[in-house]
């Protein structure tokens, strides 16, 4: 007999506008959703990557935003949407520009692919990062 295809998994949370307080619980909800995911230090990079995204969102808007992660066997996508309207060029500063403003950076540079979609009122920021089954 043919062995199932493993279903996605996800998380879904949404953060509070200005609760920098929820990073550390969406981190902790992420890892434990990537316990078995990927390859040695994908779910550390998972964790860093959507720490900075919701740190954004929570620090440029002022209407929260709305974290979700789906996992399957070979990849990783985070999203995280905020509900400012606009879309922008987002600032990615070059590798020496200091510590401020290096969220996007460590995406572009960490995530196998990223990038920012308008989706109604607000914006979508994701990455994938292409783990492997474990």
């Amino acid at each position: 007999m043919a062995g199932k295809a493993r279903q996605p998994t996800q998380l879904l949370r949404k953060v509070g506008g200005t609760d920098l307080t929820a990073v550390p619980e969406v981190r902790h909800a992420l890892r434990q959703l990537l316990a078995a995911w990927g390859g040695p230090g994908a779910g550390e990079v998972a964790e860093l990557l959507t720490s900075e995204l919701v740190t954004n969102a929570l620090v440029h808007t002022g209407h929260g935003a709305v974290v979700s992660a789906t996992v399957e066997p070979e990849q990783l996508r985070v999203e995280v949407r905020d509900f400012e309207p606009g879309l922008t060029e987002p600032f990615v500063p070059p590798a020496d520009d200091g510590t401020h403003g290096r969220g996007l950076f460590l995406v572009r540079e960490l995530a196998d692919s990223w990038g920012i979609e308008e989706r109604g009122t607000g914006k979508v920021v994701w990455f994938e990062l292409n783990g492997g089954a474990a």
